[in-house]
């Protein structure tokens, strides 16, 4: 049975040290990991906190990554398509060689780890993942460990609660400039918190990104 696994993975053995030492309150959050036509492993992520241009800067000089370019500019949140240098791509395969998957990433300027959750096929994937962390010295912490009975489904990997929040922003103007309509809005429309509209439209957009634009993505470096 495939299993969820929350961990975690120091920032200075995998990516953004400079960046969120750099730039006060940035906090970062990604997932969904993409292969391109390249085989390169393209994940995109979320940035908010500071200001937009000295985060960009910080990516931009970042020892690694490569390039960070913004696909979405949100006011207060934007999202970068990443492509990381090899010692981020080598901790990546490490944790994903086992046909695992990233769920979710997230790590803030004031953090010294990256949280993870990630899906594993079985248990014996999970294992033999910490066993080569472990072999190669790259520090996995795992957290906690649960059983999935069933993963979330839908068309692009969107959840039902994701999509009905894309929808109700959409209808309502948010995407608009200027906006028509905030989170606290749309919050009040499906009943959930500004904190929670706010996660599933990011996590929404990252699927629909990662389904869409960057799937077969050929571009050269």
């Amino acid at each position: 049975m495939a299993v969820v696994v929350v961990g975690r993975v120091p920032v200075a053995e995998f990516a953004l040290e400079e960046t969120l030492s750099a730039v006060p309150d940035v906090e970062f959050n990604g997932g969904r990991i993409v292969q391109s036509a390249e085989d390169e492993v393209v994940p995109v992520i979320w940035g908010r906190g500071g200001e937009r241009a000295a985060v960009q800067a910080a990516l931009e000089d970042d020892p690694s990554t490569e390039e960070a370019e913004l696909l979405v500019d949100l006011e207060d949140e934007w999202l970068y398509r990443m492509r990381w240098t090899d010692r981020v791509h080598l901790v990546l395969q490490m944790l994903l060689d086992s046909h695992a998957t990233l769920l979710d990433a997230e790590v803030a300027s004031d953090a010294e780890h990256w949280s993870l959750r990630l899906l594993y096929p079985t248990h014996d994937e999970l294992s033999k993942t910490y066993d080569y962390c472990t072999e190669n010295d790259v520090t996995f912490d795992i957290r906690k460990v649960y059983e999935m009975d069933e993963e979330p489904a839908g068309q692009y990997g969107i959840t039902e609660g994701q999509f009905a929040a894309l929808e109700a922003a959409c209808e309502g103007g948010y995407f608009r400039v200027p906006r028509e309509t905030n989170l606290d809005a749309i919050g009040e429309d499906l009943d959930l918190s500004h904190q929670a509209v706010s996660e599933r439209i990011r996590r929404g957009m990252d699927s629909l990104v990662s389904e869409t634009l960057l799937i077969g993505n050929s571009r050269q470096k």
